[in-house]
């Protein structure tokens, strides 16, 4: 048996899930969804393990997008878009995809902002 942390992440799966059904999104919009279908999770977490999923080539930066804004730490936000990458085994489910719909539905169309 290999030493060290195991390669899999239930949480990984999960962003990877949920990417297969909305196509692209950044961290934040990503981590508004886990927490709406998944038990807790951090939103420090989320970004780990998307830094890790790029590493094992899960997931690809799709665009890296600067938008203008009044944010606590300056007028602009550069927001990383992230897709699946070649590597990405989607589990999906078809409640899966009712769920995530129904949250589509809720925030508006295809909430990528």
């Amino acid at each position: 048996m290999p030493r060290g942390r195991p390669v899999k992440s239930q949480i990984r799966q999960n962003i990877i899930d949920i990417l297969f059904y909305i196509k692209e999104g950044y961290g934040y919009n990503i981590y508004r969804f886990y927490k709406a279908l998944f038990p807790r999770v951090t939103m420090r977490s989320i970004y780990y393990h998307l830094r890790k999923g790029l590493e094992l080539g899960e997931f690809k930066v799709s665009k890296v997008q600067k938008e203008q804004g009044s944010y606590s730490w300056g007028g602009e936000a550069e927001k990383v878009y992230y897709s699946l990458g070649p590597h990405a085994k989607p589990s999906a489910t078809h409640e899966l995809k009712e769920r995530i719909e129904s949250l589509m539905k809720e925030r508006g169309k295809h909430d990528n902002n």
